[in-house]
């Protein structure tokens, strides 16, 4: 579609939805020469002296990059970095409405792993934290682990712990409503890529028993026994599945009280007639659902999607522009896993014991109670797990 076509989403896009906007006056011959020459001078002599001042004197105490290749956008695809460009946008509009971060979008025209992380690594003293974006699996794993490793600041992949977090923050509600543990759950991970290992490790940090999740790839249930998978995949396969299930995702489901969706495709209905009464069904693929809302409805009592025209939407929203706000505030120099649990733990506690229900485990992505909760709880969680400058 030409974007000259009358349409609200051109209309709203033409442009770009960012601006840069001073924060201070330049009336006078006297406020140029204390934001610029001579004045600005004397601070970078201080920065000079002192590096840790830059997060003080600049707004690289505030600031974000967005960083993205564009290979994995939303559910577009390998569309590359000129079109990922309105999320990378979106994305920092977000960063600066609900947690009040300045965020930078930058569209890499790389998909080397090599040179994303020495690009990322030069670009990082402008910035306080990194958020790395819609970069597909397994090279994020990779990227993110050099970058956190090589980076005094905040390195977060939002496609993996974003989505894990408000999962685990959605699951503890869930099971609150149906007076389940966390523990107690047997629970079914559709889909191994980057959303699917990280919600793994964040429910296993987060309570529910390792031994007791069951994560499936496009072949099928990982397990011990299995020779074709990657790294990523293996390290999966050798912490869960104690049972050691074997099959496709009908074989996982028997029984099973959790099915959360993070692959696309379509879970047939014949596979959820499978699962334990009264469950939870989480179908996050956008915009199309693994599972209909109104057939998971059939199978579970707990219904969650990612699309905010039906309840329960698993939007990560919730917990990026506050965990970045509450690291940036402690001056933290990582995220740990700490502070993920904690932001979790923060999103599902926004909820009151009045509004929680079956159909409303989160909080709306537009609530003004969730990125202040986040952030302080991010910010304790910091200091709490000394990682903070």
């Amino acid at each position: 579609m030409s974007a000259t076509v009358p349409d609200p989403v051109f209309d709203l896009h033409n442009g770009g939805k960012l601006a840069v906007q001073s924060t201070v006056p330049l009336a006078t011959r006297e406020d140029l020469s204390l934001a610029y020459t001579p004045g600005v001078a004397r601070v970078c002599e201080a920065i000079a002296a002192d590096e840790s001042l830059v997060h003080q004197l600049t707004w690289v105490g505030k600031a974000v990059a967005v960083v993205t290749d564009g290979s994995a956008v939303l559910g577009l695809g390998n569309i590359g970095p000129r079109a990922a460009m309105p999320v990378m946008e979106g994305k920092a509009v977000l960063f600066k409405q609900f947690g009040g971060v300045d965020a930078v979008p930058i569209c890499l025209d790389t998909q080397d792993t090599d040179e994303i992380v020495r690009i990322v690594t030069a670009l990082a003293p402008s910035f306080g934290g990194i958020n790395l974006e819609d970069i597909s699996a397994p090279r994020c794993f990779e990227i993110e682990r050099r970058l956190v490793e090589a980076l005094p600041i905040p390195v977060f992949h939002d496609d993996q712990h974003g989505t894990a977090i408000v999962v685990l923050a959605a699951l503890r509600n869930a099971a609150l409503v149906l007076d389940r543990k966390l523990a107690d759950l047997r629970v079914v991970i559709s889909g191994a890529g980057a959303a699917g290992v990280a919600v793994t490790r964040m429910l296993i940090n987060g309570g529910v028993s390792a031994g007791d999740i069951v994560v499936l790839d496009s072949r099928g249930c990982l397990h011990s026994g299995r020779t074709d998978l990657n790294s990523a995949k293996a390290a999966l396969a050798a912490g869960t599945n104690a049972a050691k299930v074997s099959g496709d995702i009908a074989a996982a489901l028997r029984g099973a009280d959790v099915l959360i969706g993070v692959s696309g495709g379509t879970i047939p209905e014949e596979a959820l007639a499978g699962m334990a009464p009264g469950g939870v069904i989480f179908a996050l693929a956008n915009p199309t659902p693994e599972v209909h809302p109104e057939i998971a409805a059939r199978y579970a009592s707990v219904v969650a999607t990612g699309r905010s025209d039906f309840p329960n939407q698993i939007n990560n929203v919730l917990a990026f522009p506050g965990i970045f706000r509450g690291a940036l505030d402690a001056g933290a120099t990582r995220i740990s896993d700490g502070m993920k649990v904690a932001a979790a733990t923060a999103i599902a506690e926004v909820l009151s014991a009045g509004e929680l229900a079956a159909d409303t485990i989160v909080p709306s992505a537009l609530d003004p109670r969730v990125a202040p909760a986040v952030a302080s709880a991010v910010a304790e969680a910091a200091l709490r797990d000394g990682v903070t400058r």
